[in-house]
């Protein structure tokens, strides 16, 4: 069994890298996800026949990044919790077709409903419209492609990926979205790069980080890694 990427696990919690391409729950008989290696991970490692993974959130199957998993029930419900109250703080990187001005600063707010398994933008008087909003910041452009982080206000169904397509700044890779098509095509450029939380248990506030492997993101490779060297403290 190929042990999962674990950047930090204890008896309440479980942190990994998914790779773009891998759904976090099941999609289908003989895909392979995240929950069901880390369970068959788990049960060849610990001590519990069946052990428990509480799935908190998602990221959806071609983006990569990190992912955070309650290990007990109570755990898993403390984590809700703080999603629910915006506590958990989630921050993104993606590399969008459009070469835009380094430093600009933008709020994209938007109302979502979902049709056909994809993201649409609405008014937001129809039905199931959720309001969407998001944050970000030119990190780097060129060649027609800019670097950009982005820090999510909610947590709706493919909203990075839709509101940038609808501001017209696909994602590289996303084609769903109106990306172009890239060689590694089970990943888009956008990954789950940083993930703050508070320990259900203790309370102490924790900070991950995943810098991205994606094809389209080597063209940003040593602005990333400066970036990374940045939020670690290496100067």
């Amino acid at each position: 069994m190929e042990k999962p990427n674990i950047l930090y696990e204890d008896k309440q919690i479980l942190v990994v890298e998914k790779e773009a391409g891998m759904a976090v729950q099941s999609a289908g008989i003989g895909q392979p996800d995240m929950e069901s290696r880390i369970k068959a991970w788990l049960s060849q490692t610990s001590k519990e026949r069946v052990p428990y993974l509480g799935i908190v959130h998602r990221l959806d199957q071609p983006v990569e990044g990190l992912v955070v998993f309650g290990r007990t029930k109570e755990a898993a419900a403390a984590l809700s919790r703080q999603l629910a109250k915006n506590t958990v703080k989630k921050s993104y990187l993606a590399v969008v077709e459009e070469e835009l001005a380094p430093g600009e600063e933008k709020t994209l707010e938007d109302f979502l409903k979902k049709e056909r398994q994809q993201a649409v933008v609405c008014s937001p008087s129809e039905a199931n419209a959720k309001k969407a909003v998001l944050t970000y910041r030119v990190i780097a452009a060129m060649q027609g492609k800019s670097l950009l982080l982005i820090q999510l206000k909610t947590g709706r169904f493919h909203q990075i990926r839709c509101q940038l397509s609808h501001q017209g700044m696909p994602i590289a890779g996303d084609v769903r979205y109106g990306g172009s098509r890239m060689l590694q095509q089970k990943n888009i450029a956008l990954c789950a790069w940083q993930l703050e939380l508070d320990h259900p248990k203790n309370g102490k506030r924790l900070k991950f980080m995943h810098c991205p492997s994606g094809e389209a993101f080597i063209s940003f490779e040593e602005v990333i890694s400066r970036l990374c060297d940045t939020e670690n403290g290496v100067m």
